[in-house]
């Protein structure tokens, strides 16, 4: 048996481990950022009433303080709003969307944006609050 052949140092390094870690940890990367991805952030006026609106392919519209639009955290006008949600309508005819409103929002942009779903014939629309404690 010879000893210094069990000594000699590698010419090669398995860097097999090394990758299955980093690709744990980039799958694990890419899901907390799309779970923590919600959109704009609003102080959302509260309510007692308990219904959740959570349904798959919902869209997101958002009014600011400011009366700032935004589709889905994207910041739009309303032309620009009337048209994607034709565009989302078109592919999905029962599309449901939520508007979220700031308390401080102005009432005439929450309007227009009423109007825009009405129009486009948008029967599924609905508020969002926060549970009052």
């Amino acid at each position: 048996m010879d000893v210094r052949a069990d000594n000699q140092p590698y010419d090669d390094i398995n860097i097999t481990p090394m990758l299955d870690l980093a690709y744990v940890l980039l799958v694990t990367f890419i899901i907390l950022t799309t779970a923590s991805v919600q959109g704009v952030k609003v102080n959302s006026p509260t309510t007692t009433a308990q219904n959740n609106l959570a349904k798959p392919q919902t869209r997101a519209i958002t009014v600011t303080a400011d009366g700032a639009l935004f589709l889905d955290a994207y910041p739009v006008t309303l032309d620009e709003l009337r048209n994607r949600l034709a565009d989302y309508k078109a592919a999905n005819p029962a599309l449901p969307v939520v508007l979220k409103g700031d308390t401080a929002a102005q009432y005439d942009v929450v309007v227009q944006v009423l109007d825009i779903a009405k129009r486009l014939d948008i029967a599924e629309i609905g508020l969002v609050t926060t549970r009052a404690k």
